[in-house]
């Protein structure tokens, strides 16, 4: 465990550090899980959103983000991973070891909630961690209050049952190591711009804004 922590610590300076070198060294990943459902959604959301970053908290992520499995040991070099989708989620055994293991050490998983997800990933991050439930983040949550105010909490992407957005989270041991949107669609917001008829450049600013948040916590907590 310690060596973990030693690892991602040392790459987390190193994301502080990048922005003096012109050559892209780090990314974003997005998870790619098994049991069908739709992992790869929101194609073009993380693309944006590192450009965000890139441009507006002066990050030095690679344009494209990877994809990672849940059980594969390279889940241990990305600061930042993504998960989204609407359908079937299942974690391994030793995929939901793995992942113990990486949030533990240091990682950090945003967890979007695409609208028909949440039954099914619950009980999977239960898996990962037996010993915690989801809880609702308050306003004056760090992750609110990063480069840009949220005082109200999650802005609303897509309205699809009435219900208000929700940021929930993991903590173990007093830190922050998932992230979990929910009747939000932030990913959605991030997506390129006429994506989805009626969508508004203010909703998209307002979304990608709630992202880099997020970015900037995950890798200075």
């Amino acid at each position: 465990m310690k060596r973990i922590v030693c690892a991602i610590c040392a790459y987390c300076l190193l994301i502080l550090t990048s922005s003096f070198n012109t050559i892209p060294t780090y990314k974003l990943a997005r998870l790619k899980y098994s049991g069908g459902g739709d992992w790869y959604g929101d194609r073009t959301a993380l693309p944006n959103l590192i450009k965000f970053c890139n441009d507006n908290l002066k990050t030095n992520f690679q344009a494209e983000d990877d994809i990672v499995e849940p059980g594969s040991a390279q889940l241990f070099n990305y600061p930042f991973v993504f998960l989204t989708g609407h359908g079937n989620i299942i974690f391994s055994d030793q995929e939901a070891k793995n992942l113990r293991r990486y949030l533990m050490g240091g990682g950090f998983l945003h967890i979007d909630d695409n609208y028909g997800l949440d039954k099914f990933i619950r009980p999977q991050m239960k898996k990962v961690f037996p010993e915690l439930e989801f809880v609702e983040l308050p306003t004056n949550s760090q992750v609110y209050h990063q480069k840009y105010p949220f005082p109200n909490g999650l802005p609303k992407v897509h309205e699809h049952e009435g219900k208000r957005p929700q940021g929930f989270g993991l903590l173990y041991k007093g830190r922050l190591v998932c992230f979990y949107s929910f009747e939000c669609d932030l990913g959605n917001g991030w997506e390129d711009l006429g994506t989805y008829a009626g969508d508004s450049q203010e909703a998209r600013l307002k979304a990608l804004k709630m992202g880099a948040n997020l970015v900037q916590y995950a890798l200075t907590q």
